[in-house]
């Protein structure tokens, strides 16, 4: 059984340091003045080594229908992250994960959608082992495919545009998918 986010999800505020300075209810930070906030990005890897990516549901506010990483999102106020990370793949992909580690740990990105709309982000990246196949929320994910890495990076150098920003930046800064 797939878990109910919370009604009204707050997210950490954090100053241009990194310091938590308050939480604010999370739909009213995603707008176009967004303030610096605390997520987490994940990337699965499959038993032969191949990569989740997801396309975001059409639904989605910000980057609908763009190709990302296996699922993204931030850590309730004083949720750890691995929590937090085991909540979304549960929420998101219907997927319990195994062997999470933490691999650009100091990842921060600010990203402005077609629409306006503004990413501003200290987000560690993560990497996890799925412990099964992913069943995903439909409002979360409108598909998903195991790919190779290196056709991962072949597709985001060659197709910018299909992508989110922030997996093109994570994939700059991974050396290896090993998890």
């Amino acid at each position: 059984m797939r878990p109910v986010e919370v009604l009204e999800e707050l997210v950490v505020l954090l100053d241009e340091s990194g310091r938590e300075i308050g939480t604010a209810p999370k739909l009213s930070v995603h707008d176009t003045d967004t303030a610096l906030h605390l997520a987490f990005s994940c990337h699965v890897l499959n038993p032969t080594g191949e990569v989740l990516v997801t396309r975001r549901a059409l639904s989605k506010r910000t980057w609908p229908g763009v190709w990302t990483n296996s699922f993204c999102g931030h850590p309730l106020p004083g949720e750890e992250f691995p929590a937090a990370i085991e909540r979304r793949a549960l929420f998101e992909l219907g997927l319990s994960i195994a062997n999470l580690t933490v691999t650009l740990p100091d990842f921060r990105y600010r990203a402005v959608d077609s629409s306006g709309i503004v990413e501003n982000e200290i987000c560690p990246v993560y990497l996890a082992r799925a412990t099964g196949e992913p069943v995903p929320n439909p409002d979360e994910v409108m598909e998903f495919a195991w790919v190779e890495p290196a056709a991962l990076q072949r597709s985001v150098r060659d197709a910018p545009w299909a992508f989110s920003p922030w997996l093109g930046l994570q994939l700059q800064e991974l050396t290896s998918f090993d998890a």
